[in-house]
């Protein structure tokens, strides 16, 4: 059993902490909003009132926050949990994940970023990829409670090299996506049977984790959030803002990186990212077929 204090309980982060909890560990949970650590607390986990107390005495800290600046606002309260391993899960710059772990150098404590992939469903599975930035001793000391949320877990590279491979993962997916959806509109326009197309669509080269994830909602127009078109668009963001440090295009990426914008700008920045169709349909003048 180990003491893990874990920062943030929004879509993914709850079933991560309540997949640490049955897995026998002693979990504390804190959310800005006190509704989401009720829930924790409802699935057995303890309560916090604030990230300070959530993390005093703990082993690992785990943080699963939205952007940049929701970890460097907890910074501060982490650091007073000395001697712990702060193993930051959220999806942030690698600028930040480095700032983040020279401080944490200094206050004594080591770190990890270890951004996932998989979604909502595969944190309720446990199935998580995990690609962690960060000293080697350090991921194998994380590693059992890594394995807990995440079946693939792999060491990339030092500190911010975890959020590197995560801006990769998410032009990857984006772009998936949308061609997904480009092809999805050609279909519907040209009164093709969407589901059999699918189908052997999925058999093919052209096989995904993406389509066989989202086509589904896709085909329904159903859109609940699984990962959010916002969180998204950030996320293109900083692999957009990666790549200009590095001196890289991203020709492709900064064309989904628009789309995903426009989607945002339409109105459906709440929606899953498969919602990317509602902007190619729009282009596109509209579904023709329906769903």
């Amino acid at each position: 059993m180990t003491r893990i204090a874990f920062i943030g309980l929004g879509i993914m982060g709850l079933p991560m902490a309540v997949n640490l909890v049955r897995a026998g560990h002693e979990v504390t949970g804190h959310n800005r909003s006190p509704a989401r650590t009720a829930r924790f607390a409802e699935q057995g986990g303890r309560a916090a009132d604030s990230v300070r107390d959530a993390v005093a005495g703990a082993e690992i800290v785990i943080t699963m926050l939205p952007d940049s600046p929701d970890v460097e606002a907890v910074a501060a309260d982490v650091l007073t949990a000395r001697r712990a391993l702060w193993v930051d899960m959220s999806t942030i710059s690698p600028v930040t994940a480095r700032s983040v772990a020279a401080q944490a150098r200094d206050a004594g404590l080591r770190t990890l970023d270890a951004p996932v992939s998989g979604g909502e469903q595969g944190a309720v599975d446990g199935t998580l990829s995990i690609m962690v930035g960060g000293e080697a001793a350090d991921v194998e000391a994380a590693r059992p409670v890594l394995e807990v949320v995440g079946r693939t877990i792999v060491h990339v590279g030092p500190a911010g090299a975890g959020q590197t491979v995560k801006a990769a993962n998410q032009l990857i997916v984006a772009g998936t996506i949308g061609l997904v959806a480009e092809a999805l509109t050609l279909l519907d326009a040209q009164g093709v049977d969407l589901t059999p197309a699918v189908e052997v669509l999925s058999g093919g080269l052209a096989g995904s984790a993406v389509l066989d994830r989202k086509s589904a909602n896709m085909l329904r127009h159903e859109f609940a959030p699984g990962f959010r078109v916002d969180l998204h668009h950030k996320d293109l963001g900083i692999a957009l803002g990666t790549a200009r440090e590095s001196g890289v295009p991203l020709p492709l990426g900064a064309v989904v990186a628009q789309l995903m914008a426009a989607a945002r700008a339409q109105g459906h920045g709440d929606l899953d990212h498969s919602a990317l169709l509602l902007v190619l349909e729009n282009l596109a003048g509209g579904s023709r077929h329906g769903r």
